[in-house]
């Protein structure tokens, strides 16, 4: 059987603690909506906490992996662009080499043909020489070899080696010299064969910057693709359910008017006892 006592009141005491849990859960509910995050700091739930920090750590690093492999991606790509001029300027080397070695020709017309052959010549240096970006050069004799992050951990990298396109080298070019000439009828002759096996050097060299190249973006595109799906794993672990803590935030809101009014019919109890001393 309950006892009437002014100095415990059991119902008013069991009113004030459900109201109290009601006013929890409703904090805590508000916090979720205002940030928009079911776990917000360790107090909330420290094992899914710490998960989703290092998983941000991660994703943070992959950051610095997409710069990385963007700046080797551009570095290559500049490499590129120079090795194709360098190859478009070897064709028309070899046609005027050709027309150089025809015998029937004139003092004049030779000597026409040899100065655009050395002014392509020289521009294939000139092309060298200026394929930098970020001050790597992965044409000129002794060119950078470019290594791009791979892993958030910084443990794998992707390399690209360089390749020497620069007159007189030990690279694709090594047969053709910086003074190359088709003055005469027989150097141009004898040029028309240098100039084919340069063609077919820079055309290997550009193939492998190439193949360099496209690793390099394809890398980019999944490390782009596990960036995006490690930030959803975290968004599933620590995001709240708005539509959910809406509707149970006006489920609280009206628990918690029902609580005030439980504990203020508590509370008027004890009043009710002064009847039984009239």
């Amino acid at each position: 059987m309950s006892m009437n006592s002014v100095n415990t009141n059991v119902s008013a005491m069991a009113a004030l603690q459900n109201l109290a849990v009601t006013q929890n859960e409703l904090a805590t509910t508000q916090s979720r909506i205002n940030t928009g995050l079911k776990v917000a700091s360790a107090k909330d739930n420290g094992a899914v906490w710490a998960i989703a920090q290092n998983q941000r750590a991660t994703s943070q690093s992959l950051d610095a992996v997409k710069d990385s492999l963007q700046r080797a991606s551009s570095t290559v790509d500049v490499a590129l662009s120079a090795g194709e001029s360098v190859s478009d300027l070897l064709l028309q080397m070899k046609s005027k080499a050709l027309a150089a070695s025809d015998t029937t020709l004139d003092t004049n017309s030779r000597i026409a043909l040899n100065d655009d052959f050395k002014s392509l010549r020289d521009q294939i240096t000139k092309a060298v020489n200026n394929a930098d970006f970020n001050g790597a050069n992965m044409l000129k004799n002794g060119g950078a070899q470019i290594q791009a992050l791979a892993n958030a951990d910084g443990t794998q990298v992707i390399s690209v080696q360089a390749q020497d396109l620069s007159l007189g080298g030990t690279g694709a070019l090594n047969g053709l010299s910086t003074t190359a000439t088709i003055g005469t009828q027989t150097a141009a002759t004898n040029m028309i064969a240098t100039v084919n096996t340069a063609i077919t050097n820079v055309s290997s060299a550009l193939s492998k910057l190439g193949t360099g190249s496209k690793a390099l973006s394809s890398h980019l595109t999944f490390v782009g693709k596990l960036q995006d799906s490690i930030d959803a794993g975290v968004g599933n672990l620590v995001d709240a359910d708005l539509a959910k803590e809406s509707a149970k935030l006006q489920a609280l809101q009206t628990k918690q008017q029902l609580g005030v009014q439980a504990l203020s019919i508590a509370n008027q109890s004890s009043s009710i006892l002064l009847g039984l001393f009239r």
